[in-house]
């Protein structure tokens, strides 16, 4: 016992600090001005106050020598749980005066000191044994004794190696009566474990076994045996290993073949090669299905509308010439003189219309503009379908034919194709390769553009093309058709069917020819979402013809759950979490954190911490990781509106983050799911979108592109409806969720899963959303790691197959409706072309 009389004395409170023994620190205290009454001293862990100790202990050995009548004035304080960390801490203590209570100092044991330094390892002791390999299976037992009251108990986690790598972890949760009989203790500290047959293989082999979160190796500790005794066994356990090492291998040789053999894949760099290939296998195909079906008794007379003013005589030459070439014969074709201000133009429309009964001029006197001479060509029109045309484009030859017939197949009142331009020395570059209706998409830029078709009588209920409009006066007219007709209704032709001329004046060129365009297109979509009851506000992205739009918030804020599995990583965790509490301006939300049977101390430490803190709920998984079923079961622990997934590396930056999601999946009844933008830490994109298909399942577009980049016709800015999104950042409706069964956790354990669910939503009816006003930062596979590990191979394998099997043949995967066909899925999205001569899927 260090000495009981304190060397200094400043009040009138005396004691001693004898230091930590074990978990405890313990000495003595008292009031010589009060020796009966209890002392309470503050105790300080690394200078911050953690508590406080009544000095109620009897010190009889400090009683006889100071000779004092004060019979209580020993304690033992034990150090709290998140103190046993394996790491350096200061404790001191304080009188209730708040002067020091002394200590010997720890480097000259003559002196006194202010406070005492400890490291503690562990608050427990263990005592176990490793039976061994016993009828297939390894067995053993491990008790658990708290060091501060000496309580045996059992239910220990216990991580199994084999050679050296993990293979692994059990609760040591079995009855052993043998165990108990012998030493005694707790009953339940038994573990059995049949080692999977993706680790089993001919030979001996040696394993470990560790006490978690201390990694302590347990009694009998490594253990070297052979765990296939048959041999026939073994040999099907070393050929199934090594199917699994030649199909990585494949897959490796796989893609180097693809970067080193030459071949004449084509990609955007040589658009205008493929583009010339296309054109050939499009009109081949025409001609084959026009065969195939006939001629049609009725053929619908469509009017195409020719505004133009002032055009060069070579491109307004061309483009009247590409209507005549047309393979599709019941046309009419006006075109409309606005202004009539070259005699040369007039004169040439006049020799066309001797030359052509089909082909009839509008002459306007008075300059009406692009709107008010399209409406002079509307009410010429005598056709049942309009198409519209600019007078310095170009038609490919079978435009109407294939417009014609998608229209008589499908039902549709709109319809619209790809497009792409044209410079002056006739080279094909820059396609605007188009999703399927996707209204979304549209709010933010009129994708549809060329080549639209609408049937008359739709063009007469809507009503006259829009001069206040004027620069984004077909943008206007395209958001008009859609209140007009069902959106199922509105049909996208897959072909490229439409040239923009380039020309140095032309808006193909640049939009800063027409920059009145911006505030035209900002309106026109503002009064759009009026019309259709929509409260929001809408600007130009970056000054151009892009356009933002925000939707306000419903007046009853939904609940949001924030589902977050992790196991281990702490650091990376806790930055996570922290960063949505300090973030987040959301009202009603919480989190629930899906503890995947971590195994180190500081995990332990960290869910205690969580689970005490506001918002926050800790549930323990202790099964292997099962990404889906992980999340499955957090949402059994939510009543909340809706779930928010999110990957434990995922950080995000913006404090409206979750209402801006919350909002724009609020803004339609059908929208199902909403996914954000996530960068690496280097700003480039993650994710901005999924795209689906055969050729290679699921794939993240416009990954590695700069952040600030636009990407494809701006689908990596604008928010668009897309087939899937990641489950890093995913926000699903809750009741859908349950509806289409949540995460599939018997065959899409890591990957896909995902993509399967959004799948799912997407055949229920509902859409999901690329929202890419949220933008957080995604440190990806951080969290679970590679696909491409040998461990992990088989696994992923077997998951890419089930895709194939489960959705090969249905339409929504075959032919991503968010997505081109022209592009490929298994290369680089919206760059790599699929071969022209390829038949269709």
């Amino acid at each position: 016992m260090s000495s009981p009389v304190p060397l200094r004395q400043a009040t009138n409170f005396q004691g001693h600090f004898d230091g930590v023994t074990g978990r405890l620190a313990m000495g003595w205290a008292f009031d010589a001005n009060a020796p009966d009454d209890v002392t309470e001293l503050h105790v300080l862990i690394d200078e911050q106050e953690v508590g406080t100790i009544r000095c109620g202990q009897p010190r009889p050995d400090v009683q006889q020598i100071l000779g004092t009548t004060a019979t209580h004035l020993g304690f033992a304080f034990p150090i709290p749980d998140q103190f046993i960390d394996d790491r350096p801490h200061s404790l001191s203590l304080r009188f209730p005066d708040r002067s020091v209570v002394p200590t010997l100092d720890a480097d000259d044991p003559s002196r006194l000191g202010d406070s005492c330094s400890f490291r503690i390892r562990s608050k427990y002791e263990y005592r176990s044994f490793v039976d061994g390999l016993k009828s297939g299976a390894l067995r053993g037992w491990i008790q658990r004794i708290d060091t501060l009251t000496g309580e045996v108990g059992g239910h220990c986690h216990v991580l199994v190696t084999m050679d050296d790598a993990p293979i692994a972890q059990v609760r040591a949760d079995r009855y052993r009566g043998d165990v108990t009989a012998a030493i005694g203790g707790e009953a339940n500290c038994g573990f059995e474990l049949v080692v999977p047959n993706s680790r089993r293989r001919f030979g001996a082999v040696r394993f470990r076994f560790f006490a978690m979160p201390d990694h302590v190796e347990l009694g009998g500790s490594p253990v070297e045996t052979s765990i296939v005794t048959d041999q026939l066994e073994g040999r099907l356990l070393d050929l199934s290993a090594t199917i699994a090492r030649l199909h990585g291998e494949i897959t490796s040789l796989r893609r180097q073949m693809v970067d080193l053999i030459p071949s004449p894949g084509y990609n955007l760099g040589d658009y205008d090669r493929w583009a010339r290939a296309y054109y050939d296998s499009l009109r081949a195909r025409v001609a084959a299905r026009r065969v195939a079906d006939g001629h049609p008794e009725a053929e619908p007379l469509v009017s195409v509308i020719c505004p133009t003013y002032k055009p060069e005589m070579s491109d307004f030459t061309a483009a009247v010439e590409s209507v005549i070439a047309q393979t599709y014969r019941n046309w009419e074709l006006i075109i409309v003189d606005d202004g009539m201000k070259s005699v040369q133009v007039a004169a040439r429309i006049e020799d066309y219309c001797r030359a052509d009964s089909r082909i009839r001029s509008v002459p306007l006197k008075k300059n009406l503009g692009i709107a008010g001479a399209t409406n002079a060509g509307l009410k010429a029109a005598r056709g049942d379908w309009i198409v519209f045309f600019d007078h310095d484009d170009l038609l490919v030859d079978v435009a109407l034919e294939v417009m014609v017939a998608d229209a008589r197949r499908t039902g549709a009142k709109i319809l619209y194709s790809d497009e792409d331009k044209i410079d002056q020395a006739g080279y094909f570059l820059e396609p605007n390769l188009k999703p399927d209706f996707n209204y979304r998409y549209l709010l933010g830029c009129n994708y549809i553009c060329h080549l639209l078709m609408v049937d008359a009588a739709v063009m007469r209920a809507v009503g006259e093309i829009r001069s206040e409009y004027d620069g984004a006066q077909d943008h206007d007219l395209v958001l008009r058709l859609t209140e007009a007709v069902a959106h199922g209704q509105i049909h996208h032709v897959p072909e490229i069917l439409y040239h923009w001329r380039k020309t140095p004046n032309s808006t193909a060129v640049a939009i800063g020819n027409k920059t009145y365009a911006i505030d035209a297109g900002v309106r026109c979509v503002g009064d759009h979402l009026k019309r259709v009851g929509k409260k929001a506000s809408v600007s130009s992205l970056r000054g151009l013809t892009l356009y933002r739009v925000d939707w306000k918030a419903p007046r009853a804020q939904p609940s949001v759950t924030v589902i977050i599995p992790f196991k281990d990583q702490i650091d990376i965790t806790r930055r996570c979490v922290e960063t949505v509490l300090a973030t987040t301006d959301y009202r009603k939300y919480d989190i629930v954190l899906v503890n995947n049977w971590s195994l180190t101390r500081e995990a332990e430490l960290f869910c205690a911490e969580m689970a005490a803190t506001p918002r926050i709920r800790v549930l323990t998984v202790e099964e292997g990781f099962n990404y889906s079923r992980l999340n499955n079961l957090a949402t059994r622990e939510s009543n909340a509106d809706f779930y928010f997934f999110m990957n434990n590396d995922v950080f995000v930056r913006d404090a409206g983050w979750l209402k801006t999601i919350v909002n724009e999946a609020m803004s339609c009844d059908d929208i199902g799911v909403v996914g954000g933008k996530l960068l690496y830490p280097n700003d480039t994109v993650q994710h901005v979108g999924v795209v689906v298909g055969p050729a290679g399942v699921a794939a993240h577009v416009h990954r590695g592109l700069d952040g600030n980049e636009y990407g494809f016709i701006g689908r990596a800015q604008l928010s668009h409806e897309v087939s899937a999104v990641t489950a890093a950042g995913m926000l699903i409706r809750a009741d859908l969720f349950r509806a289409v069964g949540g995460f599939d956790e018997q065959n899409l354990t890591v990957a896909y899963n995902d993509v399967d669910l959004c799948l799912r939503v997407r055949e229920a009816g509902y859409r999901i959303i690329q929202c890419n006003e949220f933008v957080a930062h995604h440190h990806e596979s951080l969290s679970r790691g590679s696909d491409n590990r040998p461990e992990t191979e088989a696994r992923f394998f077997a998951e890419t197959q089930f895709m194939q099997e489960k959705w090969g043949d249905r339409p929504i995967y075959r032919n991503d409706p968010a997505y081109s066909r022209h592009f490929t899925v298994d290369l680089q999205p919206f760059f790599d072309l699929v071969d022209p001569a390829a038949p269709p899927a």
